[in-house]
C-alpha cells in the first residue's frame, strides 16, 4: 500500500506499484488512496473555466513581437519556471565515458548493424551506466537517427538472444520478469512498438535504451540511478525544484546525445527524441531543454506531456502527482486539482521546442491522456512557430477543430495525428513519424 509521509510525498515499494500502472496503463477511472476517491471527468460541459497562460507574454508583461526577443527572454523565462514548478532542475551537463560492448554486422536480415554501445555518467561507485542499443544501416554514412527510450530493456526490442538480457531493475510484468529481474520471456515483447526494419529501409538508425538504467521508476527518494549518481552536483538545488524522474530521463537522453555526436555512424545533428505514454512526457522535457534535439515526438503523453492541464480531463495534475510522486518536482504538488495557479501550461512547453520540427500523436481510446487537449496544445503553440519564422501547423493558420481518426495534420513543422486504437504505439503512428522525418531530418 502507498505511504504517505509528513512532508506530503507518497511512496509505494517496488513490488507494490502495481495499482498506479494499471490506472495509468489502462486509464480506469477512478483510485481509492484512503478515504479519497478519484473520478476522472471525460464530460467536455464539465471543463472548469480557465484562461491559458500566454506563451508570447514575459513575466513583465510585455509582448514578444520578435525572434529575438524569444530567444533571449521569454524562452529562459519559461525553461526557468517549467524547472521550478514543474519537472524540477537538474544540474548542469556533466562529462560521459563510453565502452562498445558488441558489434553483430548482419541484424535486420542482413540490412544493418547493430551495436550495444554503455554510456557511463558520473564517477567512482555512484556513476550511472546506460545501455544503448543502436541500429545503424549498412553502408551507410552518417545516418539521422531516432532516439527513444524503452520500458522492458533493450531485449525486448528484438527478439535476438544475443542481445544483452538487462539485469537492472524491472516493473513487474506477468511471465516476463522473475522478483523484478527480466527473464528469457521477455524476449522481443515489444518488438511492435519499435518496427526497427521499416526504419533501416528508409535509411533512419534506431537508438534505445531502457528507461530503468537512468532512473528506476518508483519511489525510493532518488537514493538510485542518475539522481544518486549527481547528488552532489544537485545539492545547491534548493529541496522543491529538486529534478523528478522525467528530469533525469530527459537528462539521460541529452547524455546519450553527447555520445552520439561522436559516433562515426550516427549524424548526431540530425536525430529525433521520441517517446511513449510517460516517455513521451520526457521527450518533450528532453527537446524543450535540449536544443540539439533537431525533432521532438510525443506519442499518447497525456497530462504532464502534451495536454492541456487546466482541462482537468481524464488524468490531472493531482492524479499523476499522487500515483507518481516522484516523476516531478515537489513544487508541483501545490497544482493538485488547482490546475489555473500554475504559472505554465503545456502550450507552452511545445513552444519551447520551437523552431524545431515536433510531432504528437493521440488515439482515440485513450481519453485518460486527453486527445483534445494535446491538439489543442499543438494549436496554442502554432502562434509561436510561426513568429520564429515557420509554417507551425501548416497553411494560412492552424485547424480550429480536432482531425476525423487516421488523417494526419502534419504538413507543417507541427504534426499532429489521432490514431483509431487505444494507449499504445503502432505501425501507423511509425509510418506518419517516418513521413515527418523524411521532411525535418534529411
Amino acid at each position: 500500500m502507498p505511504i504517505l509521509h509528513s512532508q506530503g510525498r507518497v511512496s509505494q515499494l517496488p513490488c507494490l506499484a502495481l495499482t498506479g500502472v494499471c490506472f495509468a496503463l489502462f486509464g480506469l477511472p477512478t483510485l481509492t488512496f484512503g478515504q479519497t476517491k478519484f473520478v476522472a471527468n471525460y464530460d467536455e460541459a464539465k471543463i472548469p473555466e480557465y484562461e491559458l497562460p500566454p506563451a508570447l507574454v514575459t513575466k513583465s508583461g510585455s509582448v514578444v513581437q520578435s525572434a529575438k526577443q524569444w530567444k533571449q527572454i521569454r524562452r529562459p523565462e519559461l525553461i526557468q519556471i517549467f524547472s521550478e514548478q514543474v519537472y524540477g532542475t537538474a544540474p548542469k551537463a556533466c562529462s560521459i565515458s563510453h565502452e562498445l560492448i558488441s558489434t553483430k554486422m548482419d541484424a535486420v536480415n542482413g540490412k544493418a548493424i547493430r551495436r550495444e554501445v554503455d554510456v557511463t555518467v558520473g564517477e567512482g561507485e555512484a556513476s550511472t551506466t546506460m545501455r544503448l542499443l543502436i541500429y545503424t544501416p549498412k553502408n551507410a554514412v552518417k545516418s539521422p537517427a531516432f532516439l527513444g527510450l524503452n520500458f522492458q530493456g533493450n531485449h525486448s526490442v528484438d527478439p535476438d538472444p544475443s542481445i544483452s538480457l538487462n539485469q537492472n531493475w524491472m516493473r513487474n510484468r506477468q511471465g516476463t520478469t522473475t522478483d523484478n529481474k527480466a527473464n528469457e520471456s521477455a524476449r522481443g515483447v515489444a518488438s511492435s512498438r519499435w518496427p526497427v526494419a521499416m526504419m533501416i529501409d528508409q535509411g533512419f538508425a534506431l537508438v534505445t535504451i531502457y528507461y530503468g538504467d537512468i532512473d528506476p521508476d518508483f519511489d525510493d527518494q532518488f537514493e538510485n540511478g542518475i539522481h544518486r549518481a549527481l547528488r552532489t552536483e544537485a545539492k545547491s538545488i534548493p529541496k522543491k525544484e529538486k529534478w523528478g524522474s522525467i528530469a533525469g530521463w530527459a537528462y539521460g537522453l541529452s547524455r546519450a546525445l553527447d555520445y552520439l555526436e561522436m559516433d562515426s555512424m550516427i549524424d548526431g545533428s540530425r536525430v529525433a527524441v521520441f517517446g511513449h505514454s510517460r516517455l513521451g512526457k520526457t521527450s518533450l522535457w528532453a527537446g524543450a531543454t535540449d536544443e540539439r534535439f533537431k525533432l521532438v515526438i510525443s506519442n499518447n503523453s497525456g497530462c504532464g506531456g502534451a495536454a492541456i492541464s487546466r482541462r482537468a480531463i481524464g488524468e490531472t495534475i493531482g492524479r499523476i502527482n499522487t500515483s507518481f510522486p516522484h516523476w516531478f518536482c515537489d513544487n508541483y504538488l501545490q497544482y493538485n486539482e488547482n490546475e489555473n495557479a500554475c504559472p505554465v501550461d503545456q502550450h507552452q512547453l511545445i513552444s519551447l521546442i520551437a523552431p524545431r520540427a515536433v510531432y504528437v500523436a493521440s488515439a482515440t481510446g485513450d481519453q485518460w491522456a486527453d486527445p483534445k487537449g494535446e491538439f489543442l496544445a499543438c494549436v496554442e503553440s502554432d502562434p509561436v512557430y510561426r513568429l520564429l519564422g515557420t509554417d507551425g501547423m501548416g497553411d494560412k493558420a492552424p485547424p480550429q477543430t480536432s482531425p476525423p481518426a487516421d488523417q494526419p495534420v502534419a504538413k507543417g513543422t507541427i504534426g499532429y495525428h489521432l490514431r483509431t486504437g487505444k494507449h499504445d504505439v503502432t505501425d501507423f503512428d511509425w509510418m506518419q513519424y517516418l513521413k515527418f522525418a523524411n521532411r525535418h531530418l534529411k
